[in-house]
């Protein structure tokens, strides 16, 4: 079966690859919300990160990808219950799916030939400890929004339907693409992101010609292309696996989370989620880094993808969200 696309084969797009490398080192800070063109590789980043991450033990037929027999759940009717190593999941969240799709319902056809009242998991229990990925989120149903919102508050699916009481976890990076010339996110979704990154195709002739290169290379002389990018893929998954090993250890002084709070409160983001997301982006971007203490260089390096997406709207400011982040950054940080 073909692997997707190496992650360290894609070009350019590098404040998109870090977003999604920082969610990897630590799940916590939220998930990555990527506007831009169509043909940007926002898709192929997500399968690619994913693909390059080490596999998840998990017990084998498990729906929900228990790390452990004591987790399965009851309704599961597993008869053995032996771990394996499975592929980090990514699962595909299409703009038509109904509700029943997504939390999961009873199942018909064992009811109907059985009898049984048996439930039938779906998109979120697939998810479970690994990605969610929502292409053109910006369209996604109000219904659907609002059921997401409730999952990524909780990390829990509740489903109460049909004479079925089911509860199990759904922990998931949210990756969510669009664009947004074709509406916008609703508020309480666009929070939920920890980060958020603008992608556009590339200006020059060479890039462009590179990007060409590899693709074809992976469609056409796929064996050779993927023993090319083997090494760097390898590199890439030995540093996430060090950060993340390295998050606890690392030091943060009151000097910084006193930068993050001045930070957030000169942009006027709402809420702490602004100060909670930044700072866990910041050390996850110090573990990358391989440093051992959080300054304010890693703070004004994350601080655009942390907060462009919480800023209020200010209709006598024309200049975009991210560039009101980096001129706000240097007047607080210098």
């Amino acid at each position: 079966m073909m692997q997707p696309f190496p992650f360290s084969a894609i070009v350019g797009q590098e404040e998109m690859k870090l977003a999604m490398i920082l969610t990897a080192i630590d799940a916590s800070i939220g998930g990555v919300l990527v506007f831009g063109d169509r043909g940007t590789g926002k898709s192929t980043a997500v399968r690619a990160l994913a693909a390059l991450l080490p596999p998840i033990t998990a017990i084998k037929g498990c729906p929900i990808n228990s790390a452990s027999a004591k987790n399965v759940p009851a309704w599961a009717n597993l008869k053995t219950k032996r771990t394996h190593e499975t592929p980090t999941p990514v699962v595909d969240l299409p703009l038509g799916a109904t509700e029943d799709r997504v939390t999961g319902a009873l199942d018909i056809e064992k009811a109907l030939t059985k009898g049984e009242k048996a439930f039938q998991p779906g998109l979120l229990a697939r998810a479970n400890r690994g990605y969610l990925y929502i292409d053109e989120v910006n369209l996604l149903e109000d219904h659907i929004v609002d059921l997401l919102l409730d999952v990524a508050q909780s990390g829990e699916n509740v489903v109460e339907r049909e004479g079925l009481s089911i509860r199990h976890p759904a922990r998931f990076v949210l990756v969510g693409s669009g664009n947004p010339e074709e509406g916008e996110l609703r508020p309480q979704l666009l929070d939920r992101f920890g980060l958020s990154v603008e992608v556009a195709s590339p200006k020059d002739v060479a890039t462009r010609v590179d990007v060409i290169k590899r693709r074809d290379a992976f469609e056409n002389d796929y064996a050779a292309f993927m023993l090319r990018w083997q090494a760097e893929d390898a590199a890439i998954r030995d540093r996430i696996l060090t950060a993340r090993a390295a998050l606890t250890k690392l030091k943060t002084s009151d000097k910084t989370l006193t930068d993050v709070a001045e930070l957030c409160l000169a942009l006027g983001s709402d809420g702490l989620r602004g100060e909670l997301t930044l700072l866990k982006a910041a050390r996850a971007y110090a573990a990358w880094r391989d440093d051992t203490a959080l300054t304010r260089a890693h703070v004004k390096a994350v601080a655009p993808m942390a907060l462009r997406h919480r800023l209020r709207r200010d209709p006598l400011d024309e200049a975009g969200s991210g560039t009101r982040v980096a001129r706000t950054v240097e007047e607080v940080l210098g």
